[in-house]
This record gives structure tokens, C-alpha cells and sequence, in this order.
């Protein structure tokens, strides 16, 4: 076949049951051998009959180059249909050379970053073998217990909207490079919105919420081109998603125009009949194709049922034959019928992996990622300073965190030994004093004494990478096994220390952010972490990491987020001593840390805050503008955020929604005027009766560093 073949003549020429299997998707384990002993296993847990894997259209998972082209070797020549297999892959925040992971990405505030991370990430498995990757997340995030929060981007919408694109456009360019490859957005839709942020649990949301905050970010990175959509496990509705006509027919083909593939998530079509919407798997197959289910993960419902409910008149063969053509469509946009071997190079690949392109751009985002959270004239560190690293992390190659498969943890360098590298053997101590999650006190001792001894403590402590990801949901967030007592202990010498944390989500730290004089949040910082770290700590990079997902003050207050609505009887400054209104008897309403927050070891003045005009009509733009200056003594990069509130609506609006920022770079004592601009469009919600629409009346403009610390401007829409 060639790169002009017409996909829908070759669809005529495919029998039902060919068909039916371009809609499967197996692992690569089926592929390896044909030894009987090889497949008896998981092709009887997956009741399909050994042929069946020959006429299925797509592989999940494959290690490398070397393998793909063996698998495709043997499917093309033992395949009827000759149609060159699809190898997708879970490729979230890098392939062998692994970036921060996507929360860190989202704090650099920077979408240059998602691209970056993108284009390499795309390279690197192209080269491996990999034709799509389950990315980017585009989940809208608010409950930190739950452990994908790791792969998005955040809290808010309008930012998880604008990195889904960068993503996208990162992985894909226009794939007519062998160095892309298509995306495939998730989890569709409101995965993030999962009860008590427990992983494939129930979300039940009103419309009027999932189209306002929960959808825009799938439609953004759509309209980017992404190729491709993938179910989520939860209810919408009542419905689950892989079943529901309302998600993939009315909203995601009516509404968003995708005429890309939809995927279902490893299983979620079979989970149909344990959710009960199903009596069998014939139904199950029957409803996921009736919802517009193009490709069935990891279950057998379709490849087993499909072809008698055709036969029975249960399922029209024309919905078949859509799935079909659009996936034929991706395999020919991918060139896959010119080429079945697009891309792949495992000797090129190998050149590429942990390259110091690769690496340098690694760490450059990590670098970004960072968050300073506390600095009381301890940072940056003076390099002629005794340094005792304290804690599991301090020596731990455990950086890369979830999704990061093809990472190699013994090619990291750890945060001591960079520290080695950079300051001397000879001022660097270390001591583990606890391992991550248990409950052994006995290195407490040494760990105290070693600090003794030094001018300034680093405490590394943080989570492991399994204790986020999917299936990684935490109910209790805070520091796990006994590293906050560890900290408690070396705190008690007065030293100075800073605390610096490692984690896939926000984590409950108030005792520490009380007690410690310095923190730092390095998240999952990836390949190049402790090397990045090593540069924010010593000064050599100032920090400008600026939170997207808030900290709670505890886990009690979860949900917390910045753009909640004001409620009949906000809690104010004016009733903070009276009982009834909202809030909480025993901690404050606010996160410990708010959305949009991070410290620079420089400080920045905002001054001179105007709107062009305090009116307008549907066709005109206000121009709002501040002047920003950097009043300390070294260069850095501030984040000018920009929100907007609707004073009154048909329904409750948001106490402020973020509307747009702007990342500047400044000398000491330089400044810089930054505008926004403000239109009729940005005012836009769903309003009582779910159409998107604005609203004659009164707005706050507000701008400033953070969610919480903004200065406001009035203006009308007439």
C-alpha cells in the first residue's frame, strides 16, 4: 500500500470481522512469540481466540524500536488485512529523557515549556517506535488526594486549556516530521472531578459546571488538531463515560467538530457491566459503539460481539465502518501505509536518549518548576557553607515520579551527590535519618548529629514516586512515615534549614511552614533534578515557579481552590468572629498557599494599575495596565496574573476567574509596563439557561502575583 491509498475503498474491501478488529487494542505481550506457553495466559484472560490478535489494529505499549518492528514484521505477514499496526504508549512528561512532571510543568507558567517537553518527548519515541501517546491530561484539578493530579496542569481552566494546546502542538507539529506523533487528550471527560479523590470513582457534576470548568480544556486542545480522545472511567450523568452518547455524539462530535479517534482507557468498555449499565458483555459492546467508541482497550467486547449484533440488527454496520474509516484516517495521516516503519531507529534512538540536548532542555524546565514557598534570609545558599542533607530524598534517585516508564532511575544523579559535584566533597554531609513511609525512629540520632556539625541544613523529604499516579489517591497528604517528626527534631537545633519537598501533588505542610525557615517545592523534578535543584538553592538560578494547584491549609478543607463561588454568608474581615457564616471553627478558609504563589529571591512592586476606559459596550476592548518593578538587587521573572470577577450574573459567579498572565523578566531596579487586554468575549459563562453568554453589568479587573494579593479596577459592560 502506498501514502494515496483510499481508505474508503480499502474499507470495502474488509470483511465485517476485519474490521471489527482494526477497533482493538491489545498490549504488545500478545505480540512477542508465537510460543503457545507465550500467549495460552493472557489470551484466555482476554477470551480471544489466537487469530483474533492478527486482525487487531493497534498495540499498546511497546519497550522499543527493535521490538515494534518485529511485532510489525509478524502482523504484516501473518495479518489478511496487511493494514500496518498502531503502536500508542503512555508517554506523559518525557520518554527515556523524563521532564518534571506535568503539575511542575504547568508551575513554570511558561508554554514554551509544554512544547519543549513535547517535541522531545515525541522524538525520542518515534524513534522508540511510538506512533501516539496517551497525552496531555487535560483534567481540571481541585482535589490534591487524588494521585493524577500529577498529570495536569493545575486548578483552573483557562491554564489547563492553554497548556493542552501547548502539549499538543509540542507532540504533534503537523506530523509530517518522523520525529512527531499524535496526541491523544484525557481523560474525557471530568476525570478530575472523581469523589473524594479517589481513583475511578463517581463524579457527578451539573452541566452548567462540566461545560463552564471542566470541558473547555478537552475543546482547546482539539481545536489544536489533537488526533486523538480517550474516555474516562467515571460517571457523567449517571452514565459512564464509554457508554455515554451526551459526551462522544452530542458534545464531543456535534459540538467540538472531532472527527479524530476515540479511545476507551485500559478496560473501561468492560467496566460497563460492572457499573451496571451493562447485563453482558454483548450490551457492553452494543453501548460503547452506540456512544461512539472507536477503539476498545485491553477488552474483548467488540472483537467478540460485534460481528452477531450486526447480524441481529442490533448495531448498525455503518457505525462500525465510521470507526473504521477514522482510524484508517490516522494510520494514513501517520504514514503508516508508505512507511509501516515510521520513525522507527533504535540505534538513532539511543543517540538521542539522555543527549545533552535533551538533558539541558530537561533541565531548563526543572529550573522553572520549582517553587520557592518560604524564605526567611536563608536562601540563596553561600557556597562556603557546611551542608548537612538530611533525609530519604537527599540521596534518593527516586525523581523522576509517575509515568515515566522508560525512565532509568540509575541514570540520575541525586541531589547530594550534585551538591558534591557543584560545592565539594569536603562541605557535604549526609545522613537518611528515615526511609519514606515507615516508622523507624533509629536513624534520628545520627541524622541530628550530622546536622550539628553543619552551618546549614537541607531537609529532603517528600513522597515516593508510587504514592501518586493513577491508583495512587492518598486520604491523608501530609508528609508520609515519620518525616515530619525527623524534621521536628533537626528544626529544634535553630539551624539554618531549608525544607525541600519532592512530591507528585500538593502536600498539608503547615506545621512545617510554621516552624521551617526556608521551603522549597521541587515536585517530581525529572532526569536533571537535583542538578536544577542544586542551581535554585545556590542562587544560580532564581527561582519563579509559581503555583497551580493550591496548598491546604489541611486535608479536611479539601476541595480548595482559588475561583470558588462567595457563598449567602462569606466569612469577611468584618465577621471573622461571628459563628454563622461560611467557614471552618477550628482553621482558616484559605489555603495555606493560594493559586498563582510562588516567592523570587528578588522582590517586585506593583504600581500604577489603570483601565483605558470604566465602560463598555460587545464591540470594544478596555486595555488594563501596571507597571512592574524589580526593587531587589538581582535579575528574575515575575508571573503577572490577571483576573476578572462578575459582580452579578443570571447565576453565582466566581470571586475572580484568571483571564490571562504574563511571564517578564527584569534587572534589579528595571520596570516594565504590562497590559491585558479585556474583551466582551473574556466575560462570557454558561448562564440559568446553559448558553454561553455575557451579561450587561458591573466587573473587578484585578491583577497582581498571586490569586489571593491583586489590586482591583471597576468596569461596566453596557
Amino acid at each position: 500500500m502506498n501514502k494515496e491509498v483510499d481508505i474508503n475503498e480499502l474499507l470495502k474491501e474488509l470483511s465485517l470481522s476485519e474490521k471489527i478488529g482494526q477497533l482493538q487494542q491489545l498490549a504488545s505481550q500478545f505480540y512477542i512469540k508465537d510460543s503457545e506457553g507465550e500467549l495460552t495466559g493472557p489470551l484466555k484472560d482476554l477470551g480471544i481466540s489466537e487469530e483474533k490478535i492478527w486482525v487487531s489494529g493497534s498495540v499498546l505499549g511497546v519497550k522499543d524500536a527493535e521490538e515494534a518492528r518485529r511485532i510489525q514484521d509478524k502482523y504484516l505477514d501473518k495479518s489478511s488485512t496487511k493494514i500496518p499496526l498502531l503502536f500508542m504508549a503512555d508517554i506523559i512528561h518525557g520518554y527515556r529523557t523524563i521532564f518534571p512532571i506535568p503539575l511542575a510543568i504547568g508551575c513554570t507558567w511558561n508554554l514554551n515549556n509544554a512544547v519543549l517537553c513535547g517535541q522531545v518527548s515525541a522524538k525520542e519515541a518515534a524513534l522508540s517506535g511510538v506512533h501516539v501517546t496517551f497525552s496531555p491530561m487535560v483534567d481540571l484539578v481541585r482535589d490534591p488526594r487524588w494521585g493524577r493530579v500529577m498529570e495536569s496542569t493545575g486548578e483552573d481552566t483557562y491554564l489547563n486549556s492553554v497548556f493542552g494546546k501547548a502539549f499538543v502542538e509540542g507532540y504533534q507539529g503537523d506530523l509530517s516530521s518522523n520525529y512527531n506523533i499524535a496526541s491523544c487528550v484525557k481523560h474525557f471527560a471530568a476525570y478530575g472531578a472523581v469523589e473524594a479523590g479517589r481513583e475511578y470513582n463517581t463524579v457527578d457534576l451539573s452541566d452548567r459546571q462540566l461545560k463552564e470548568y471542566y470541558l473547555p480544556s478537552y475543546e482547546s486542545s482539539i481545536d489544536e488538531g489533537a488526533k486523538m480522545v480517550m474516555t474516562s472511567f467515571n460517571t457523567i450523568h449517571g452514565v459512564p463515560a464509554s457508554g455515554s452518547k451526551y459526551l462522544m455524539r452530542d458534545i464531543l462530535r456535534d459540538n467540538f467538530q472531532f472527527d479524530g479517534v476515540v479511545i476507551s482507557d485500559w478496560g473501561a468498555v468492560g467496566e460497563l457491566q460492572v457499573h451496571g449499565v451493562a447485563a453482558d458483555d454483548e450490551e457492553v459492546a452494543e453501548k460503547a459503539i452506540s456512544a461512539g467508541v472507536d477503539v476498545e482497550m485491553m477488552t474483548s467486547c467488540y472483537i467478540n460481539n460485534l460481528e452477531n449484533l450486526v447480524k441481529e440488527g442490533r448495531v448498525q454496520e455503518e457505525l462500525i465502518d465510521e470507526a473504521v474509516l477514522r482510524i484508517l484516517q490516522l494510520k494514513k495521516d501517520l504514514g503508516l501505509f508508505s512507511d509501516p516503519y515510521r520513525g522507527m531507529d533504535g540505534d538513532k534512538a539511543k543517540q538521542m536518549f539522555l543527549c545533552n540536548e535533551h538533558k539541558e532542555a530537561v533541565r531548563k524546565v526543572a529550573r522553572e518548576s520549582i517553587v520557592l514557598l518560604k524564605n526567611e534570609n536563608v536562601l540563596p545558599l553561600s557556597k562556603d557553607k557546611k551542608v548537612a542533607v538530611i533525609g530519604p530524598k537527599g540521596d534518593s534517585t527516586d525523581l523522576l515520579g509517575g509515568w515515566s516508564w522508560q525512565g532509568r532511575k540509575e541514570k540520575i544523579t541525586t541531589l547530594k551527590e550534585n551538591l558534591i559535584e557543584g560545592i565539594g566533597n569536603n562541605l557535604i554531609s549526609y545522613a537518611e535519618g528515615c526511609d519514606i513511609n515507615g516508622h523507624d525512629e533509629s536513624g534520628f540520632e545520627e541524622a541530628v548529629n550530622v546536622a550539628k556539625e553543619a552551618d546549614v541544613v537541607i531537609l529532603a523529604l517528600g513522597e515516593s514516586s508510587e504514592m501518586s499516579g493513577e491508583g495512587g489517591s492518598r486520604a491523608y497528604i501530609g508528609l508520609p512515615g515519620v518525616q515530619e517528626k525527623l524534621a521536628e527534631e533537626i528544626l529544634r537545633l535553630n539551624k539554618p534549614t531549608v525544607v525541600l519537598l519532592f512530591s507528585g501533588r500538593p502536600l498539608e505542610i503547615t506545621n512545617l511552614s510554621e516552624k521551617a525557615p526556608a521551603i522549597i517545592e521541587a515536585w517530581f523534578p525529572g532526569t536533571e533534578g537535583g542538578a536544577a535543584i542544586t542551581e535554585v538553592l545556590y542562587g544560580d538560578f532564581n527561582p519563579s515557579g509559581r503555583l497551580t494547584m493550591s496548598f491546604p491549609y489541611a486535608t479536611g478543607q479539601i476541595p480548595v481552590y482559588y475561583n470558588c463561588y462567595n457563598t449567602g454568608r462569606p466569612k469577611t474581615s468584618n465577621t471573622a468572629e461571628t459563628r454563622y457564616v461560611s467557614q471552618f471553627i477550628d482553621i482558616p478558609n484559605e489555603p495555606l498557599y493560594p493559586f498563582g504563589y510562588g516567592l523570587s529571591y528578588t522582590q517586585f512592586q506593583y504600581k500604577d494599575f489603570t483601565l483605558s476606559s470604566d465602560k463598555m459596550t460587545k464591540d470594544d476592548k478596555i486595555i488594563a495596565s501596571v507597571t512592574v518593578k524589580n526593587i531587589g538587587d538581582r535579575k528574575g521573572t515575575e508571573t503577572v496574573q490577571f483576573y476578572i470577577r462578575d459582580l452579578v450574573g443570571s447565576t453565582v459567579r466566581p470571586v475572580k476567574e484568571l483571564k490571562g498572565f504574563k511571564r517578564i523578566e527584569l534587572e534589579a531596579q528595571e520596570e516594565s509596563k504590562v497590559e491585558f487586554v479585556i474583551t466582551e468575549e473574556m466575560l462570557r459563562y454558561y448562564n440559568i439557561d446553559s448558553e454561553l453568554v455575557s451579561e450587561p453589568g458591573d466587573f473587578h479587573a484585578m491583577v497582581g502575583s498571586n490569586s489571593a494579593d491583586t489590586y482591583t479596577k471597576k468596569f461596566t459592560l453596557l
